[in-house]
């Protein structure tokens, strides 16, 4: 199993707001990339969401802890699909900024 893979996307909305985005735009994923990915389980524990899922026939699994400040995203990935999401750190990273604009 190589490194985890992970994305730190900095954010003014504070804790609530931010996990109220992140819930509705995880959702919006979910159908947006059902061609993609499939979602196995998914917990939220507080501002933590641990999940698993299921990617070109590939098991992944990680964690998304939602702070005052930022959100961080740990993902743990088999070898093939880490290649992948390297290559779409920088994708990831700025569709969840998208997400967590402040905007009125």
């Amino acid at each position: 199993m190589s490194k985890p893979l992970t994305v730190s996307i900095p954010h003014r909305l504070g804790k609530a707001e931010a996990m109220r985005r992140l819930k509705t735009g995880l959702s919006s994923a979910q159908t947006d990339y059902k061609n993609f990915f499939t979602v196995q389980e998914e917990t939220w524990e507080g501002d933590t969401l641990t999940f698993r899922l299921s990617a070109l026939g590939q098991a992944a699994s990680g964690v998304i802890d939602v702070r005052e400040d930022h959100v961080q995203l740990e993902v743990q990935l088999p070898w093939l699909l880490h290649r992948i999401a390297e290559k779409a750190q920088s994708v990831i990273q700025a569709r969840g900024k998208v997400l967590l604009e402040n905007k009125k």
